[in-house]
């Protein structure tokens, strides 16, 4: 049997989850080895994301890596992945989604963060969450994998820096941290994707046992929403979808930069009609004024 060859990131979170596909793809009897990439979202820790004007700064060089065919499939951390796939490449599998919230991590020196009104991320989404709750606090830009990201917070000033939940848990570390169930994550996070070539048929039929069809069903609609609403990861954009029966809860949001605004969809699907509940996720942000919020976004990005 062939060995299937696992494309990932180099960071300890990207082998951890390429790990963890290769030990159900071995569980099946298929044989793997595992194929580190350095993408450039890496190898740039210094300008915020938003800044450095690609989308799937993360997973070009995966994806290019697949399309030459020097791996089989590649594993992604799901928010990560552009919602419009490179051509040629598909999804293959997503997933048990874990936690999909964020959390604060505290500053390990000091005992009451708020004390130091600042913190640290990355991520826009993020930013504009944290200052509608705390309009007066400073956030402080932090890139890098888990581990700089930690250094960083270490180092600094800050009271306490943003990360995903499912990120610290799936590396084992126990820092002190504060659950913010209140902040619409990003979507698709917590999940772990699995694309290969689209041509690939029979590679395709090994890779669905490890699929998970409610976290497949909910990150799915969230992505639709951010790719009607947005189409790209530069705007404050966050959604939630979990299934309950035969029904699909789902929270979606628009954010201005500063926090100020927030455009709010909450509604309560029946059915599968995925892309009709997205649309009309999204002609409800729209109505509010999602449009023009999104102009003075990309305004004040350019």
């Amino acid at each position: 049997m062939k060995t299937l060859r696992i494309g990932t990131r180099k960071s300890e979170l990207a082998l951890w989850q390429a790990k963890t596909v290769q030990q159900q793809l071995e569980a099946l009897g298929c044989p793997t080895t595992i194929v580190p990439i350095s993408s450039q979202g890496d190898l740039n820790l210094t300008q915020p994301l938003y800044a450095m004007g690609i989308e799937g700064v993360f997973t070009k060089a995966l994806d290019a890596a697949l399309l030459n065919k020097e791996i089989d499939l590649a594993v992604h951390s799901l928010k990560d992945v552009p919602t419009l796939l490179a051509q040629g490449l598909t999804q293959a599998a997503v997933l048990p989604r874990a936690n999909p919230f964020d959390v604060l991590v505290y500053h390990p020196a000091f005992q009451d963060w708020t004390s130091r009104p600042a913190i640290g991320t990355g991520s826009l989404r993020r930013k504009a969450q944290w200052l509608r709750k705390y309009p007066t606090h400073k956030v402080d830009n932090l890139r890098g994998n888990l581990q700089k990201r930690m250094e960083k917070l270490n180092q600094s000033s800050w009271g306490g820096a943003l990360f995903a939940a499912a990120g610290l848990a799936r590396l084992g570390w126990n820092t002190r941290h504060e659950a913010l169930d209140w902040m619409l994550p990003a979507p698709g996070q917590g999940a772990i994707s699995v694309c290969c070539r689209l041509e690939e048929q029979d590679l395709l039929k090994q890779l669905e046992p490890l699929n998970c069809e409610s976290t497949a069903k909910c990150t799915t609609l969230e992505r639709l929403f951010l790719n009607r609403l947005e189409g790209g990861c530069t705007a404050p954009i966050g959604a939630l979808a979990t299934v309950q029966k035969n029904s699909i809860m789902f929270q979606g949001g628009l954010f201005s930069l500063d926090g100020k605004e927030a455009l709010l969809f909450n509604r309560v699907f029946e059915g599968d009609r995925l892309e009709d509940f997205a649309q009309e996720a999204v002609e409800a942000i729209h109505k509010q004024g999602g449009e023009q919020l999104l102009q003075s976004i990309k305004k004040n990005l350019n």
